[in-house]
């Protein structure tokens, strides 16, 4: 008795299939896992470059907080982002934009200074931010970076950050944003993730630790 062999799909059919389970795959693991984004601006020079390509682990915080001297993917939390900069309207981008494809608009990158309780302050006599009273040296920063250009002295709220480019003369972070509704702080619930690595360029692909400096910072009072 001969056996029916199993009808094949053409391979046209086969290749669509394929492809809408790849894509599909690729949305679930931005959606909850892992996301490609872009670096837009020069803001966080010399770590990442612009049109550099990094990856956020959106795991990072299901059991925790952020931490000083992360690097996060955040949400902008209203007003931070100029309009060039907002969510593309276009389905088509904004679907790339989900598989990291294409620049994610409405996000922003940032190194967590301060967490929750915390007193940040700038500066000392040697220009230096200090957090909970110690001075923080920042060999992450961009040469001739100037902290010293805008001088503050705040109180983190409880469940939010203070967060600022490496970049200090060349980054719109909370330190532009004192005056305005929320005064410079971003919400927990804002933030999308930790950058992990940099995989693009090839030639500088690393991946990203946070750095000592902030290990010796005492608690907040």
């Amino acid at each position: 008795m001969k056996t029916k062999s199993k009808k094949q799909l053409p391979l046209w059919l086969e290749t669509i299939v394929l492809l809408v389970l790849a894509l599909v795959l690729a949305i679930i693991i931005k959606t909850f896992f892992i996301q490609a984004f872009y670096i837009p601006s020069e803001s966080m020079e010399p770590e990442f470059i612009v049109n550099d390509r990094i990856l956020v682990q959106k795991t990072s915080y299901w059991f925790g907080e952020p931490q000083r001297g992360d690097i996060v993917v955040f949400q902008d939390p209203g007003g931070w982002l100029s309009g060039e900069d907002q969510v593309n309207p276009n389905p088509v981008i904004r679907l790339l934009e989900h598989i990291g494809l294409y620049p994610s608009g409405g996000h922003l990158v940032k190194r967590v200074i301060g967490v929750g309780g915390d007193r940040v302050v700038c500066c000392d006599a040697k220009g230096r931010i200090s957090v909970n009273g110690k001075a923080l040296d920042e060999p992450y920063l961009e040469k001739g970076s100037n902290n010293a250009a805008t001088p503050f002295d705040i109180r983190v709220p409880d469940h939010h950050l203070w967060l600022m480019g490496d970049n200090r003369n060349n980054s719109w972070d909370s330190r532009g944003h004192m005056g305005e509704p929320g005064g410079g702080f971003v919400g927990e619930d804002k933030v999308v993730g930790k950058v992990f690595a940099l995989i693009w360029p090839l030639g500088r692909a690393t991946f990203i630790h946070r750095p000592d400096t902030f290990d010796s910072i005492p608690s907040a009072k």
